[in-house]
């Protein structure tokens, strides 16, 4: 399933698309700086868990005004006691434009409304204050520092 924002376009990854950033390889279509580190190891990830590549897991983040994947953002299925982690990240070309937290608005928004999530959560390391704004601009709420950590959870 796709979810189409004012700006943004986050849709599916494809087993194909996945596996191009395993090979270190390039699509056309993809931001000059995509995929990012954390992009990589989605990629990894999706290899081990075919079933994050369906419509509850992971997406692209398009950019609607150059059609260029700029990022990815997803959620870790399946939820835990009703609640789901998600994780997002947009490359550094595209940053500062809150594409970050216009996604994750939309993919929670999502999220909760299966009626096996109550709650979205993000964990986030405190020497990250860039991905603390994109929660907090989302709307969510930090529930818990365990030092180096700042966990976060949704709007309900």
């Amino acid at each position: 399933m796709s979810f189409r924002t004012d700006r943004l376009l986050l849709r599916p990854w494809t087993e194909a698309e996945a596996a191009t950033v395993r090979a270190g390889e390039r699509h056309q279509d993809w931001a000059t700086d995509f995929p990012a580190e954390g992009d990589v190891v989605i990629a990894g990830l999706l290899a081990e868990r075919p079933d994050w590549l369906a419509e509850l897991g992971h997406h692209l983040v398009v950019e609607r005004a150059t059609g260029e994947v700029v990022g990815s953002i997803g959620l870790f299925w399946p939820p835990e006691d009703g609640v789901v982690e998600i994780g997002y990240g947009i490359v550094p070309s595209r940053r500062g434009r809150r594409y970050a937290a216009e996604a994750t608005v939309a993919l929670t928004r999502f999220a909760l409304s299966s009626p096996q999530v109550r709650s979205v959560s993000a964990q986030v390391e405190r020497s990250n204050p860039a991905s603390v704004r994109v929660l907090e601009a989302a709307g969510f709420t930090c529930v818990a520092d365990d030092g180096d950590v700042l966990r976060f959870s949704s709007p309900a």
